[in-house]
C-alpha cells in the first residue's frame, strides 16, 4: 500500500507545526492537489490529535502517519491514533521493528549505507535520505549501485520544486516536503499553491 500511494504521487507532505484545528483544512488542500501521503511530525502541537483528525477525514484517500518518531512507545501512540506510517529522522532498529510489528509502514532516516542496509534488514519499506541537501544526488546515485534493486529512496531536507530533477535523475522514488510546502500558520490557500507548484515541477 505504501508503494501504491507513492506511485499515485511521490510526494510526502511534512506538516511540522500543524495544529489540530488546522489539520482538516490543510489536509483538504493537499488531497485536492493529489497528495496521497501526509505526515505530522511528533514535535508538532498535539500531533496525535491532528493525525486522528486527518485519518478520520482522509484515511480512505491518503496514507496518514507521523514523522520524527524516535521510540517504540511513540509508534504505539501513533498506531492508537489511527496513523499507518512511521517516518523517522534516524535508523534505530528498535523503532523500525516496532513499526513493522504494529503493521505500520516505516521509512527511517539514513545517511550512510550501513544505516540503510540495517534498516532494510529490519523491515523498512523505504529509506529517507536525510538530510538530502547535505548528501546530494551523487550520493543517491552511488547508493543505488549497491542497494537491492527496487529500494525506494526518499530525499528529505531542503527539497524545492526546482531541486527535484537532479534527484529524480539519480533514481529518487519520491520526496518528503517540509517548509517549502508548509510552515506553521500557513493558510490552506498558501499550502494549495505550493502543492500545485511541486506537482507541476514533478510532472513538468
Amino acid at each position: 500500500m505504501f508503494r501504491s500511494h507513492l506511485e499515485r504521487l511521490p510526494l510526502i507532505a511534512i506538516l511540522r507545526g500543524l495544529r489540530p484545528e488546522e489539520a482538516v483544512p490543510v489536509g483538504e488542500a493537499l488531497v485536492r492537489a493529489g497528495f496521497a501521503i501526509i505526515e505530522v511530525p511528533l514535535n508538532s502541537p498535539r500531533p496525535l490529535e491532528s493525525i486522528r483528525r486527518l485519518q478520520e477525514a482522509f484515511g480512505d484517500r491518503a496514507l496518514i502517519g507521523a514523522g520524527t518518531v524516535t521510540s517504540p512507545a511513540a509508534v504505539a501512540e501513533v498506531a492508537a491514533a489511527g496513523g499507518r506510517l512511521i517516518v523517522m529522522p534516524h535508523s534505530d532498529p528498535a523503532v523500525v521493528r516496532a513499526a513493522k510489528q504494529a503493521g505500520l509502514f516505516c521509512a527511517p532516516g539514513v545517511a550512510t549505507p550501513t544505516e540503510g542496509f540495517a534498516a532494510l534488514a529490519n523491515g523498512a519499506d523505504a529509506l529517507k535520505l536525510f538530510p538530502a541537501e547535505a548528501l546530494g544526488p551523487a550520493v543517491l546515485k552511488a547508493w543505488r549501485s549497491v542497494f537491492p534493486t527496487g529500494t525506494a529512496f526518499l530525499p528529505v531536507g531542503g527539497i524545492t520544486p526546482e531541486g527535484m530533477a537532479p534527484f529524480l535523475e539519480a533514481g529518487a522514488a519520491g520526496f518528503g516536503l517540509g517548509s517549502a510546502l508548509y510552515r506553521p500558520g500557513d493558510a490552506p490557500e498558501q499550502v494549495a499553491a505550493r502543492a500545485a507548484a511541486f506537482v507541476a515541477a514533478l510532472r513538468g
